[in-house]
């Protein structure tokens, strides 16, 4: 009968919680040269909570951003950034002001605030000329901010297009940290 009651008081082991079916966790390079694990929390009781339990804010300046930013835009989800996260040549930008990127962001991402963004294509492979930028060696970028009610990824695919950057290399990741946090997961702080 003791046994039993030990048995019935402890926790059930959590079930392996993967990113997919055949993907547990996938590596990707940092900015400093380092690299990262991106994986999902383990707890399966883990809630989201905080600021990024929040649904309800007021709009303006909250209100729902559309799914293509900008025209020539390509809305990603998670998988689809994780993948651009593992390749060499795609930069991942959270386009969030500097204190938001401060108290946590995706890992492998580089911050470049919505506000700089048409100052900074020389970060994203353009190169500066007498005109502004020429932008005929851009990288592939991915922009993202805070979630589908943030408007400042959108913002700053608007502004690097007005700026001269193709638009057909942006891609926007409209779950941002609110969707990327609800699936639990690594957020670098």
């Amino acid at each position: 009968m003791a046994l039993a009651a030990c048995l019935t008081a402890a926790p059930a082991l959590a079930e392996p919680v993967n990113i997919t079916s055949d993907m547990p966790s996938a590596q990707v390079p940092l900015p400093d040269g380092g690299t990262a694990e991106i994986s999902r929390v383990q707890d399966n009781d883990n809630k989201v909570e905080g600021e990024w339990a929040l649904t309800s804010r007021p709009c303006p300046p909250f209100c729902i951003q559309p799914m293509q930013p900008a025209p020539g835009v390509t809305t990603i989800g998670e998988l689809e950034l994780i993948a651009a996260l593992q390749h060499p040549d795609t930069i991942v930008v959270d386009s969030r002001v500097t204190r938001d990127f401060a108290i946590g962001t995706i890992p492998g991402a580089i911050s470049i605030p919505y506000t700089e963004a048409p100052d900074r294509l020389d970060a994203l492979g353009c190169e500066i000329d007498f005109d502004g930028f020429d932008c005929e060696g851009a990288r592939p970028v991915v922009l993202f901010c805070n979630g589908p009610w943030c408007g400042q990824s959108p913002a700053a695919a608007e502004r690097v297009i007005a700026a001269g950057f193709p638009a057909d290399l942006i891609s926007y990741y409209r779950g941002g940290m609110q969707v990327w946090r609800l699936l639990g997961l690594s957020v670098t702080e």
